[in-house]
């Protein structure tokens, strides 16, 4: 797997996030039984950062926690069987790997949810990860139903790492 990383000045935190990243990322695409080895982005910023992208690609001019930019589309969440490994389309040729997409936490909001829920930050940043590369294979929450997968989902991830509320 291939993880980037990137921080924004004013938007660093005393985190490991490349380790919280990768363990996360990882188990993931493991539960979900992802084939192939994978890519994708973080970018971790501040709230004028995410305010202005929240606008650009959602038209919602407000702060958010993170937002998520899949590269691929999914007949169903989490399947991966429309994948045929060498599509130009889907993977990256010159490492091989399924291209996801990127993720964008705003390291702010990130402080501000894991005191406002009580918990630690790492849990937070773990949370927004798994949150988002659940997205970036094509879940939403958007029906209550879908909101009640991706939660299990989530759950399964961070409970399998020991990462607990």
């Amino acid at each position: 797997m291939s993880y980037y990383f990137d921080v924004e000045a004013g938007a660093e935190t005393e985190l490991p996030v490349e380790d919280i990243l990768k363990s996360v990322a990882d188990e993931a695409l493991s539960e979900l039984g992802c084939p192939y080895k994978a890519g994708l982005s973080l970018s971790l910023v501040t709230e004028d950062t995410i305010k202005e992208r929240n606008r650009e690609f959602r038209g919602r001019d407000s702060v958010t926690d993170v937002l998520s930019f899949p590269m691929q589309s999914f007949p169903e969440p989490g399947d991966f069987s429309c994948f045929e490994e060498g599509d130009p389309e889907a993977f990256d040729l010159s490492t091989g790997e399924l291209v996801l997409g990127d993720i964008v936490i705003c390291t702010y909001r990130m402080r501000e949810q894991a005191e406002e829920y009580g918990h630690s930050e790492k849990r937070e940043m773990a949370f927004l990860i798994a949150h988002s590369v659940l997205h970036l294979c094509g879940f939403d929450h958007e029906a209550p139903e879908d909101a009640a997968l991706m939660e299990e989902w989530q759950e399964q991830i961070l409970n399998n790492l020991g990462i607990y509320r």
